[in-house]
């Protein structure tokens, strides 16, 4: 079994921090089920402001506020306007991988979605485990993002 990535946003911007909240983050739910984010569901949280990387899990908030809220100790690891990346992730087989797309999103100012994409696993001709990224159908040259 090999731990993958199962759905990430990427550059959401931390909307508050509440630290007499029960814990957890505080996300919007259309943000959640666009990338595929349950309820409860545990999460990584890299600050790429500070570089502070914690665990917690995701409470659903408001419908289309695009709020991005740490809670309870996770609040001390953030200042509002921060950009966070938060990923969620999956145990399973290279094959379990293939026969998955996980979504990404990244955003702008406000929230906003910016861009939709999709990680792909598959075999290259030597059967060696490979990758692509999607946006919109077709496939962007990874050297562009890494830039």
């Amino acid at each position: 079994m090999q731990q993958f990535v199962r759905a990430k946003l990427h550059g959401i911007r931390v909307t508050g921090a509440d630290l007499n909240y029960h814990g957890s983050i505080t996300l919007d739910p259309e943000t959640c089920r666009r990338a595929g984010l349950d309820p409860l569901e545990f999460v990584e949280i890299w600050n790429k402001n500070s570089g502070a990387r914690i665990s917690t899990y995701v409470l659903y908030g408001v419908p289309g506020s695009k709020c991005c809220v740490l809670n309870g100790a996770a609040a001390r690891t953030c200042q509002v306007g921060d950009e966070v990346i938060i990923a969620s992730s999956t145990f399973g087989a290279l094959d379990d991988m293939i026969a998955s797309s996980p979504t990404v999103l990244t955003f702008g100012p406000g929230n906003e979605v910016a861009e939709e994409l999709r990680y792909r696993v598959f075999r290259n001709e030597r059967g060696e485990p490979d990758m692509t990224i999607e946006q919109d159908g077709g496939v962007v040259p990874i050297r562009e993002l890494v830039g």
